[in-house]
């Protein structure tokens, strides 16, 4: 899943940035407020890592833009101040959770954790979709209790397709949610055939029902076996 870290401290968004890639998340980064504001009006994250002072504006008028703009981002505000007036202010103002500088690295990972899954997932950490079940916690997948060995592209794929369970995904917005800025790179998206490919036929070779359905000229929809494509 995708992370944008809004952090004008380098250093501290470099190492933030570094445990979440290894937290299985793909991050962005931006260090200033108009970059930020640039950011959020073109893409959507999972769960974003705001700063409060940024150069150029206030990171709680980037939250603002945010709420007023629909936006179902999740928001945890990282920041050096740490009066009572300043969390709830933040909080009020739509901020998810509120950690203050300085924080350890698994902290903050475990609340970001935690805020996907009360925005996508209701809070929990196992996430079922008939015989397949996904631990979150561990990045685990089982199809009726046997595990199945995914790469790290191929549980992302699989966990976003069933938290957009019976919506039609572009491939564009699956490229754009794998990779990230890295997609600037990529010249087509013949890449994604072939992650798709080996998702399918693990899961289908584990058990699981063929539940990934190409919707022609439009993308993908993971949706029950049963239903029409």
């Amino acid at each position: 899943m995708k992370i944008l870290v809004i952090e004008d401290e380098q250093q501290l968004s470099e190492s933030i940035s570094a445990y979440l890639n290894n937290e299985h998340f793909i991050c962005e980064t931006v260090f200033d407020f108009h970059s930020a504001i640039e950011k959020i009006s073109l893409y959507d994250y999972a769960c974003i890592i705001l700063d409060i002072s940024l150069p150029g504006g206030s990171g709680l008028d980037i939250l603002k833009e945010l709420k007023s703009n629909n936006k179902a981002d999740g928001v945890l505000i990282i920041s050096a101040k740490n009066s009572l007036d300043d969390k709830i202010l933040g909080l009020k103002t739509g901020a998810d959770d509120y950690l203050t500088k300085p924080f350890h690295l698994p902290e903050l990972a475990a609340r970001v954790d935690a805020i996907i899954r009360r925005k996508s997932f209701d809070g929990r950490s196992l996430v079922r979709f008939d015989e397949i079940q996904l631990d979150l916690n561990e990045k685990l997948v089982k199809v009726d209790n046997k595990i199945v060995d995914l790469t790290r592209k191929e549980y992302d794929l699989l966990l976003y397709f069933i938290s957009n369970k019976n919506r039609v995904i572009s491939k564009g917005a699956i490229a754009e949610h794998l990779w990230g800025d890295n997609m600037d790179l990529a010249d087509n998206y013949d890449f994604i055939y072939t992650h798709i490919k080996n998702l399918r036929k693990k899961l289908i070779q584990a058990g699981s029902a063929d539940y990934i359905k190409s919707v022609y000229g439009m993308g993908y929809k993971f949706s029950a076996a049963n239903q029409p494509k």
